[in-house]
């Protein structure tokens, strides 16, 4: 299978000058674990996950006045569509997270996460 199997083309998007605690909000209720962040003022697009928002909490910094801007990953190693969910794991697993842009000529075309990779082996049949 391939990274375009198992990806989500629905991607949650915000920008950089969010709270945290609303893009907390936003991603609970669309129920991801990151979203994309989009800054008309930066040549590329960062992502902010739960985990960041996570730390963020752990160091006692209010998420209602933290901004995605100061926690978001704006250095990402992107997927292509053509790749197999075998190498999108080993890259995640290589660079430890757990969410992966997938951009297809210069353009976002969706997110993929390790819960999508595991779920599309698991409705395959690769991991029983």
């Amino acid at each position: 299978m391939q990274v375009r199997d198992g990806m989500s083309s629905v991607v949650l998007t915000v920008g950089p000058s969010h709270s945290l605690q609303e893009a907390a909000r936003l991603m609970a209720e669309r129920n991801v674990g990151a979203a994309v962040v989009v800054d008309p003022e930066s040549p590329g697009l960062g992502i902010v996950t739960e985990r960041d928002i996570l730390r963020s909490v752990a160091k006692g910094q209010d998420p209602g006045t933290e901004l995605v801007r100061d926690h978001l990953t704006d250095e990402l190693i992107a997927a292509s569509p053509d790749w197999s969910l075998e190498q999108a794991a080993d890259t995640m697993c290589q660079h430890g997270f757990r969410h992966l842009l997938v951009v297809d000529g210069g353009g976002l075309r969706g997110v993929l996460s390790m819960r999508d990779i595991v779920r599309c082996w698991v409705t395959t049949g690769v991991v029983s």
